[in-house]
């Protein structure tokens, strides 16, 4: 009987030790995971005990709190012009995780970045003050690439390229971040925001690349100027009109039959989009070198953050000769978004060198302390050389004083731009993209600009890179020089 008792006793003692063991685990290895688990209430009502700290544009803010009633949460964010600034701000939501910038710097608006804290919050354990986001948004610049795009569905990224800073970050059709923000009445909004076909949740300037089209042949022209096929944009190229894709019987034709595009120059075929110059001249070059110079513009990069993480531009790999040369005219498998095309115009603009692109300019305590200075943090590159930078501007300007981006002039400014029209669809069934990535200078202030209009109103026909993204490029530029 007691050796019974004592192997129960040993029994009991054993389990007592296991579950003491299984409570120490998860008290002091699991409860930090427990404690940050995205389904704890706990963390949602602590975010919303208080008003967060807001995102600045020109030194206003455009995000606030609201005081909310019969709730847990005590506190909701709010918006100011919150479709506007949509795609630059993403959402704090009660019920859903936040993005874009409302994620990245979630810890710093809601006090418990530890570079908030201050040696009393340590000592009692108190949630700091919240921060501050300070962008590098124009609200000028945005609010006319808004306008201008109006109901297309697109989007539109404009650049200072001597700072890298980001004036604009427009994706439409937009939607109201408001409408997220309190949990009672997210549900709803969040099921129609996602059953929309034109998917407003998508942010077009940064996270949807497409095939550039004709606006690649940017990059074309700097690879065979850099690698010496052609030593100047005068230069006439060896290019036959129609150019039969190598390996095929396929012809590649022009959109214009009757532009000058045989033999044409750098000029001319940017002028008039000349295809076959332009996928002749990728042949020519090859993948590998065309793949060198789109990289360092910035495509294949998958961690291109700004600080919000782009998706990445695709400069493709492994293909035949045909495949080749379509990439030469932003077709195939090539696929850029606004950002990155806007980048190539900065770049060009700049001198040939790449100023690292942001729109965080600062980050800040609640008494406006800089945490954080973006600014100084830049870094820059030379892409292509000075030479074969101030000769794609003079080739660009054409294209916009008596080429095919005529409706980006402005009186006394010096512009340069480059159209774009893409397939779109299989056999290219659906509207095409149409494109414009530009830079202008005037006064000392600089921007380059790119613009997607991947839907409109417009009879299929008459979709173009000048007809409906110029205009917005050039509303852009106005705002963005002040004109």
């Amino acid at each position: 009987m007691n050796k019974t008792i004592r192997r129960a006793s040993v029994f009991a003692l054993l389990l007592v030790f296991a579950l003491l063991l299984r409570a120490t685990w998860v008290q002091f290895y699991e409860g930090q995971a427990l404690a940050d688990d995205s389904d704890n209430r706990r963390n949602a009502i602590e975010t919303y005990s208080s008003p967060l700290g807001n995102i600045i544009v020109a030194g206003k803010s455009i995000t606030g709190s609201a005081r909310t009633t019969g709730s847990d949460l005590k506190y909701k964010r709010t918006y100011k012009d919150g479709e506007l600034y949509a795609a630059v701000t993403g959402y704090a939501s009660q019920a859903y995780a936040p993005t874009q910038l409302e994620g990245i710097y979630a810890d710093l608006l809601n006090g418990t970045d530890s570079r908030l804290k201050s040696v009393m919050d340590t000592i009692t354990n108190q949630r700091a003050e919240p921060g501050n986001v300070v962008t590098t948004i124009d609200p000028a610049v945005q609010k006319a690439a808004y306008d201008a795009l109006g109901d297309k569905k697109g989007a539109a990224v404009a650049i200072d390229p001597k700072t890298g800073q980001i004036l604009a970050v427009v994706s439409t059709p937009s939607y109201d971040p408001s409408s997220l923000t309190d949990a009672n009445t997210a549900g709803s909004a969040w099921k129609k925001l996602t059953k929309d076909s034109d998917k407003p949740l998508t942010n077009r300037a940064l996270r949807q690349p497409v095939a550039p089209g004709s606006t690649f042949k940017l990059v074309v022209a700097a690879a065979a100027l850099e690698d010496g096929l052609y030593s100047s944009v005068d230069e006439h190229t060896d290019s036959p009109d129609p150019y039969t894709l190598p390996g095929t019987v396929t012809k590649l034709e022009n959109e214009n039959r009757s532009a000058p595009c045989e033999n044409a120059s750098i000029r001319t075929a940017l002028r008039y989009s000349c295809n076959n110059v332009f996928a002749k001249m990728a042949h020519d070059l090859g993948q590998d070198k065309l793949r060198a110079m789109a990289e360092k513009f910035g495509f294949n990069d998958k961690e291109q953050d700004v600080p919000v993480r782009a998706y990445t531009s695709v400069y493709p790999s492994d293909m035949n000769e045909s495949s080749t040369a379509l990439t030469g005219i932003g077709q195939f498998d090539v696929t850029a978004t606004p950002l990155q095309m806007a980048m190539v115009s900065a770049a060009i603009a700049n001198d040939g060198k790449l100023v690292s692109p942001h729109m965080v300019s600062q980050l800040t305590n609640s008494g406006g302390d800089v945490l954080k200075d973006y600014d100084d943090d830049t870094s820059t590159e030379r892409i292509i050389s000075s030479d074969t930078a101030e000769q794609l501007q003079s080739a660009m300007q054409t294209v916009v004083e008596d080429g095919t981006g005529t409706n980006a002039r402005i009186d006394g400014v010096t512009v340069g731009g480059k159209t774009g029209t893409a397939q779109h669809g299989e056999n290219n069934s659906e509207t095409p993209y149409a494109w414009f990535t530009s830079y202008a200078k005037s006064g000392g202030k600089e921007v380059a600009v790119a613009v997607l209009v991947e839907q409109s109103n417009a009879a299929r026909s008459e979709v173009s890179g000048n007809g409906l993204a110029a205009p917005v490029a050039k509303a852009m530029m106005e705002a963005a020089l002040g004109n």
